[in-house]
């Protein structure tokens, strides 16, 4: 495993710290800068959401964190590891443990039914005793309302059911931090609703959420809105809600 460190030598505690964050990528055309010196923390158990036109960065931030992508200069520490700092198979072990991820477009095995698909990071990071995992992944879909789905495969739900299904997937290992990419951009707007207000009662048990949305009305339900233009954090707004 990659070096633990703290994530604030403050001892005002970050759960997630971008410290001096930059990404570039490489092109026919030459260098193309995506994030420009971000500098971030979240705390546990804020919910927060990531908003900016197309283009500012918004989903490299968000693969910044869950070590799907590295910096091209600075430091994330998520949880009290140096994620910019652990190899391939180490990022894969850490991922699995440290941070749930919820997709757009879901990302359940088709070949797997509903329960097998939550039980997967569960048997891929071999937490939980394995006799124990079923009775586990039951318990998070009857939390998000889908138990009587468990047994069918993923493309005979709705799309509301299937990403509650990757909710309860992204749980499945207990993680500190939960990610979202547009997570209800595939939703229409009552289905969006609900599950938002289930990221709000995820936040409410202390989890800590942070999510690129579109929509204003649900990113001013979260406690903080980070406006990111052109690569850079141009604004944090605290709403004064939605968090701890």
């Amino acid at each position: 495993m990659a070096m633990a460190m703290q994530a604030n030598d403050s001892g005002d505690r970050a759960l997630i710290d971008l410290r001096g964050v930059f990404k570039s990528y490489e092109t026919g055309a030459g260098e193309v800068p995506v994030l420009k010196d971000i500098n971030l923390r979240v705390r546990e158990g804020e919910f927060v959401s990531v908003v900016g036109p197309s283009g500012s960065g918004k989903s490299t931030m968000l693969n910044m964190i869950t070590g799907i992508d590295r910096p091209s200069d600075g430091e994330v520490f998520v949880a009290g590891d140096a994620v910019h700092g652990m190899s391939e198979n180490q990022l894969a072990r850490w991922r699995g443990k440290n941070v749930g991820v919820i997709f757009q477009f879901f990302q359940l095995l088709p070949t797997l039914t509903v329960l097998e698909n939550v039980m997967l990071p569960m048997d891929f990071c071999n937490t939980f005793p394995a006799r124990q995992r079923g009775k586990r992944a039951l318990e998070l879909l009857e939390m998000v309302g889908i138990a009587d789905q468990a047994h069918k495969l993923p493309s005979s739900l709705s799309g509301g059911q299937q990403q509650r299904a990757a909710i309860a997937r992204a749980l499945a290992n207990d993680p500190p931090v939960i990610v979202g990419d547009e997570p209800t951009g595939n939703l229409d707007t009552h289905t969006a609703d609900e599950v938002f207000a289930l990221f709000e009662r995820l936040v409410a048990r202390g989890k800590t959420l942070m999510i690129v949305t579109h929509d204003r009305s649900l990113s001013g339900r979260t406690g903080r809105v980070i406006h990111l233009l052109d690569g850079r954090l141009h604004r944090d707004q605290n709403n004064g809600h939605g968090g701890r």
